[in-house]
């Protein structure tokens, strides 16, 4: 009972972080592999999404009753997540995480200095007109993210916030929104891989899955009371964290 309690809380403030600027799973996922080393990397994965694609989804619906997102872009953003989730889940044992995290730190690190040098960046909503060019590039950024996060996962959101914030025109709430959407779609392709193969512990992620989306609802509800200018501080704070994260496992 005291492990379940102690898993709920972090899937709480995991949601809460997660429907802001996204990087839920840094504080899931360490907590699930604290308070269950006996279980497989596996099955506290599938443990993980299970909850969290919960509270991603409770967090799009929030952001969607108050955004207006241009749906000719996301949905085939979101198609090619989806599709490529399953490629890059297919490829784990192919391409070593060893040989992922410096190359995902670099980004991190460049993604942090331009978000920050650029004070204006993310602050307006003056979304670019959706062409075909715009479409096919959005299928690109959403095909290569999600490839990303079934090989690796880190940072995910972060990044796709980004994207649509720099070649979009998005602000950060705009952009955490379409995030969601997108990363809606990933999460649902790896339970396609984790629920048939038995990796998921229902006993505990059903009642983290309840905390993570009374958490996203909170985290939301912050995100478009303080605005785009707050939750580009937040992001940058967690682009931040994410980059020691990943340091700190190289060098360890």
């Amino acid at each position: 009972m005291l492990t379940l309690g102690f898993l709920c809380l972090f899937a709480f403030l995991a949601g809460l972080i997660d429907a802001a600027v996204g990087g839920g799973g840094l504080i899931q996922i360490p907590a699930l592999f604290n308070a269950l080393p006996q279980s497989s990397v596996a099955t506290l994965f599938g443990t993980n999404k299970m909850s969290s694609a919960f509270g991603t989804l409770s967090a799009a619906r929030s952001y969607l009753r108050r955004v207006r997102l241009p749906w000719r872009l996301v949905l085939p953003a979101t198609g090619a997540a989806f599709a490529m989730s399953f490629a890059g889940a297919a490829a784990v044992s192919l391409i070593p995480r060893e040989v992922m995290r410096p190359l995902v730190v670099v980004l991190l690190i460049g993604m942090a200095i331009y978000t920050f040098r650029k004070k204006d960046l993310g602050k307006l909503h003056q979304p670019v007109s959706i062409g075909r060019r715009e479409m096919l590039l959005g299928v690109a950024i959403g095909g290569g993210i999600g490839f990303y996060d079934g090989l690796f996962g880190p940072g995910t959101g972060s990044f796709l916030m980004f994207l649509f914030v720099r070649f979009f025109a998005f602000d950060f709430l705009h952009a955490s929104a379409a995030a969601k959407v997108v990363n809606l779609a990933t999460n649902v392709a790896a339970l396609c891989f984790f629920i048939p193969s038995g990796n998921v512990l229902y006993s505990y992620a059903l009642p983290m899955a309840v905390c993570n989306v009374a958490g996203a609802l909170t985290g939301s509800w912050i995100a478009m009371r303080k605005g785009a200018g707050f939750v580009r501080v937040l992001f940058l704070l967690l682009v931040t964290v994410l980059i020691c994260k990943l340091l700190w496992d190289m060098l360890h």
